[in-house]
Order: structure tokens, then C-alpha cells, then sequence
């Protein structure tokens, strides 16, 4: 069964379910036998992404007009959980895909979504998205990268830094500077990969998420024409902070995922290992720590859902909802994925167990879409601007 075949079954729950079922499925065949030696080679596996595709994965929010299969962010949260229980950095990467195809769906002109919705979407072309700066991390609004008005055609110059994705995609959303300093002055273009000037960096050695590249994207003199231009000049930051809500509960999504593959890991292993001659399950600490292991999961898959249906019914606290979601999960889910590797004792610090993998995927969780500072910022400023 596909996602978008799940997508019509007639109650919610029954949708879920089928949904979480069929995409479960797909990580237990096609991600997890292949996911540590796909880390060990750093190699992206696009044959994969395009049979995620197939499935219905690479559109999951996006409008069936162009072939998506029209979800909520509730059921893309279910999604994401459980590819990451597969393979974390997949998860991701689709994760960050998905958000691209959403800013050309929301904000692109007919042609754009006509050009690339249907490939984004069967995963036959794919997709990077491009604020981050040498220079410009968490403080977005400062991004130097310049787009001058050229006639009918614009010419973009600059570094983008750490781009998932970065030299395989065949499109990358860009932010860029058509006017003044500070958020009001940015602008998103649609670049296709094959544009003159379009460059990459060498491949980043990462920590984590080896299977998936990361690079700059450098743009010398790049020019593209004035239909690239992804909604009115001036919209760029809006546009690309609208993307980072949902990326957020993605990755916070990834991070519960990844940590409850570990931790059922843990728990099949504590009833395997014995010490002192009686199994370590029936240690007491060992039982303590797994209960606060779980609970810590179920916290964190209350406030992301939570947070998803705050999305999904355009609530005014839903940018706040998606920070805590994202800061509380990512922070769960490693400490879940770490306690996990310590229950382990020696043998989780060895690849053969699969867990120290996952303790370095969900590591960066904490960084990106936003660092977990950033979150408690966007958080504290909401709770203490609001009126009592």
C-alpha cells in the first residue's frame, strides 16, 4: 500500500494507522538493512529516494494537483518517525525535501509548480534549501548573498553553507538580498542545479548524517530570469521561516524516531545481557532508567503532535507550538538515543550495534532548523510578550 492509497481510507485514525503501517514497512525493507553501511561509505542512496517516491513521499503535503498526496502535518510527523526508525538521516533528508517542494507549492507561480512539483514529488528530481551563510547561522536575517536586478533577469552572488543535498539535487531554493539589510530586503529564487555559475564545495565530513551529502553552494554571477523569482521580492524571509515550522516537527519527528529504534534496542539487549547472574532487566536502575526513557518519548510525541495539529489548524501559537516540539524532541531523543548507548555499555560504542550511529544522526537535530537556543528565544519571547 502507498501513502497516497492510505490517504483516502474514510476515518483518521484508520488513516494513521495505515499510513504508519505502509511507511513502517518501507523502513524496515528499504532503510534499515542498508542504513550503517550506507553511513560507513557516506553514500547517498538516490535509487532509494525514488522509491520513496513511489510511495508518496516526497509530496507528503503537497497538493494532488501536482501529484502530492495533500496530508496533514500531523500525518507527516507520523511519517517521519517511523522512516527514522529505519534510518535517521534518510528521514532527514526527506524531511528537508519535503520542505522545499512545500515553498515551491505555497508560494511558486503555475509554471514553477508545474516545472517541478511532479518530480519533487515522485522523488525523480531533488530538492536543497539554501539560508544558511558562512557568516549568517541563527541570525538568518543577516544574509549577504545578493540578487541585482539585471532587466528581466536577476544575478546572484554568494555562499551558501551547509546545504543538504547540495551537488545531487536538481533544484535549490535560494535566499538572497534584492534590497535593504534585515529580513524585509531578502528574496527566494528557484535555481535549477544545471544554471551557469551554480558551484559546490567539497563534500563536508560530518559527525553524523554521512549519507547524505553536505556542501556549499556557491553562486558566481548567477543568472536566472525574473520568473525564478519565488513569490514578490522582499517575501524571501517570510517564505523561508514559514518552511521551518514544518521542518521543525520533521526533525523533531527524526529525533523521536531514531531514539525509539535505539531504545528498543536497549531493551532487547538488557534482557539478553546478564551480569552477576540474573539478567540486567531485572535490575532496578536498569528498569529506572527505562522508564524515564519512555516517558520522555511519549512527552515528546505529545508536544510534536500537538504542535502539528496547531499547524494544521493555522492557530496563532503554532510558531511557538513547533519551537517547543522541536527543542524538547531533539533534546529527548538524544539523551534516549545516549542512555540507550551507555545501557549498552561497551558494546554500544561499537558500529556492529547500530546505536552509536544513531547517538551521531540525532546529535545535529539539536542544531539545525534552528539551534535549540534559537528555539527557547522564539519561545521566550512569545510567552513573555504576550498579555496577562
Amino acid at each position: 500500500m502507498s501513502v497516497s492509497a492510505a490517504a483516502h481510507s474514510p476515518a483518521d485514525d484508520d488513516e494513521l494507522e495505515a499510513i504508519r503501517q505502509a511507511v513502517q514497512d518501507f523502513a524496515r525493507t528499504e532503510l534499515e538493512p542498508y542504513a550503517a553501511q550506507w553511513d560507513a561509505d557516506a553514500r547517498f542512496p538516490v535509487e532509494t529516494l525514488r522509491r520513496a517516491g513511489d510511495l508518496g513521499l516526497g509530496g507528503i503535503c503537497i497538493a494532488e494537483d501536482v501529484g502530492g498526496t495533500a496530508l496533514s502535518r500531523r500525518a507527516s510527523t507520523v511519517i517521519f518517525e517511523e522512516l527514522a526508525q529505519g534510518d535517521p538521516t534518510i528521514a532527514a533528508y526527506i524531511s528537508i525535501h519535503n520542505m522545499v517542494a512545500g515553498m515551491i507549492d505555497r508560494h511558486g507561480s503555475a509554471q514553477q509548480r508545474q516545472t517541478w512539483l511532479p518530480r519533487l514529488v515522485e522523488m525523480s528530481a531533488l530538492g536543497s534549501y539554501c539560508l544558511t551563510e558562512p557568516g549568517a547561522g541563527s541570525d538568518a536575517a543577516a544574509i549577504t548573498t545578493s540578487a541585482i536586478r539585471a532587466g528581466d533577469e536577476y544575478v546572484l552572488t554568494g555562499v551558501k553553507q551547509f546545504i543538504s543535498g547540495a551537488g545531487v539535487a536538481a533544484v535549490y531554493v535560494v535566499m538572497a538580498r534584492t534590497g535593504e539589510a534585515g529580513a524585509r530586503g531578502v528574496t527566494a529564487f528557484v535555481v535549477p542545479a544545471d544554471t551557469p555559475g551554480l558551484s559546490f564545495g567539497a563534500e563536508e565530513e560530518k559527525m553524523g548524517w554521512r549519507a547524505q551529502p553536505t556542501r556549499q553552494v556557491v553562486l558566481d554571477e548567477v543568472r536566472v530570469p525574473a520568473t525564478a523569482r519565488l513569490g514578490d521580492e522582499g517575501e524571501g524571509f517570510r517564505i523561508a521561516m514559514g518552511a521551518l515550522d514544518p521542518g521543525r516537527l520533521g526533525i523533531a519527528a527524526c529525533s523521536i524516531g531514531g531514539a525509539q529504534a535505539a531504545m528498543d534496542a536497549a531493551i532487547r539487549y538488557v534482557h539478553e545481557r546478564f551480569t552477576f547472574g540474573e539478567p540486567l532487566a531485572e535490575r532496578q536502575s536498569v528498569a529506572f532508567t527505562i522508564a524515564d526513557m519512555a516517558t520522555e518519548l511519549a512527552a515528546a510525541r505529545a508536544l510534536v503532535a500537538e504542535a502539528a495539529t496547531a499547524l494544521d489548524e493555522g492557530r496563532a501559537d503554532a510558531v511557538m507550538r513547533c519551537a517547543m516540539a522541536k527543542r524538547y524532541a531533539t533534546d529527548a531523543g538524544f539523551r534516549v538515543a545516549n542512555e540507550a548507548l551507555q545501557l549498552h555499555g561497551g558494546y554500544g560504542y561499537l558500529r556492529d550495534y547500530g546505536i552509536e550511529k544513531i547517538v551521531r544522526d540525532l546529535r545535529v537535530h539539536q542544531i539545525l532548523e534552528g539551534t535549540n537556543e534559537i528555539m527557547r528565544v522564539i519561545i521566550g519571547r512569545e510567552i513573555l510578550g504576550a498579555p496577562r
